[in-house]
C-alpha cells in the first residue's frame, strides 16, 4: 500500500470510530452557528503519520516526519481543549501575555511546535544554519495551513494545493491522503480539522519542502513564511473572501 492510502485508511478509520461515541468536549459552533466535531483533526494527524511510516525512505527522515506531525497535533490539541473560549489571536497577543507571566496555550503552540521543527530538522540536515531553516520552514508551513482555517474546507484545500506541485512525492503523499479522506465531511460542515489538524497537516508538509531543498531553497521558503506570518490576518482575510465566493 501506498503511503497516500495508508495515510487516507488510518484517517478515515479513526474519524468514523471517534464520531461512533461523540463526546462534548468534542463538538464546537462554527462560524456559521451550526455545531460541528472535532474529529478529523486527530484523524488527520494519525493518518498523516501512519502514512509517513510505510514510506521507502531513511529511518531519520521517517522519524522527522512523524516527530513533526504527532507533535504539532499535540500542540494544536492542547490548543482546541484550552484555548477554544480565548479571544486572543496572533504571536503578539501571546508573547504579551507571555510577558505578563501568562502561559496562554498559544504560546504552548508556538513553542512547542518550533522546539518539534528544530528536532524534525536536526534529523534532517547536517549543518546547524541548515537546521534552524528546516525549524523556520516545518513551523512556518503549520502556521500557514492554520491561517488558512478560516472556512469549510479552506485549510483542506491549502494542503492539497501545496502538497501537489514541487514536493516530493512520498513525504508529501501522506498529508494529503489524510486529508483526502476528511476534506467531505469537512466541506459539508459536519467536522473541522481545527488546530490539531491544521499544524500536523502543515508540519507534514513543511518535512516534506525541508527533505527536497537545500540552503538557498530552504531560505527563499523561510523568508516567504516569515513574511506570510507578519501578513497572517490579511491572508485570513484573502482566504475567507475568495472561500466565499
Amino acid at each position: 500500500m501506498t503511503a497516500g492510502t495508508v495515510a487516507a485508511a488510518v484517517a478515515g478509520g479513526v474519524y468514523r470510530a471517534l464520531r461512533t461515541r461523540p463526546r462534548p468536549r468534542g463538538l464546537r459552533t462554527n462560524y456559521a452557528g451550526r455545531t460541528v466535531d472535532l474529529y478529523a483533526g486527530p484523524a488527520a494527524a494519525l493518518g498523516a503519520a501512519a502514512g509517513t511510516a510505510v514510506l521507502p525512505l531513511p529511518a531519520r527522515t521517517r522519524c522527522a516526519a512523524a516527530l513533526a506531525v504527532l507533535a504539532a497535533g499535540g500542540c494544536g490539541a492542547y490548543d482546541d481543549l484550552v484555548g477554544a473560549d480565548d479571544p486572543r489571536r496572533g504571536f503578539r497577543a501571546h508573547l504579551g501575555a507571555l510577558r505578563d507571566g501568562e502561559v496562554t496555550s498559544g504560546a504552548v503552540k508556538l513553542f512547542g511546535i518550533g522546539a518539534a521543527g528544530l528536532a524534525a530538522g536536526a534529523l534532517l540536515k547536517e549543518r546547524p544554519v541548515d537546521r534552524m531553516l528546516a525549524a523556520v520552514v516545518i513551523a512556518g508551513t503549520a502556521h500557514l495551513v492554520n491561517l488558512t482555517d478560516v472556512r469549510p474546507g479552506a485549510a483542506a484545500t491549502a494542503v492539497l494545493a501545496l502538497g501537489a506541485p514541487g514536493l516530493p512525492v512520498g513525504l508529501a503523499a501522506a498529508p494529503m491522503g489524510a486529508v483526502t479522506a476528511l476534506v467531505a465531511d469537512d466541506l459539508g460542515e459536519r467536522t473541522m480539522l481545527g488546530d490539531t489538524g491544521v499544524h500536523a497537516l502543515g508540519a507534514a508538509l513543511g518535512v516534506a519542502i525541508v527533505a527536497g531543498r537545500g540552503r538557498a531553497g530552504l531560505l527563499a521558503h523561510a523568508a516567504g513564511l516569515v513574511a506570510a506570518a507578519a501578513y497572517g490576518d490579511r491572508i485570513s482575510r484573502l482566504v475567507r473572501v475568495l472561500s466565499e465566493r
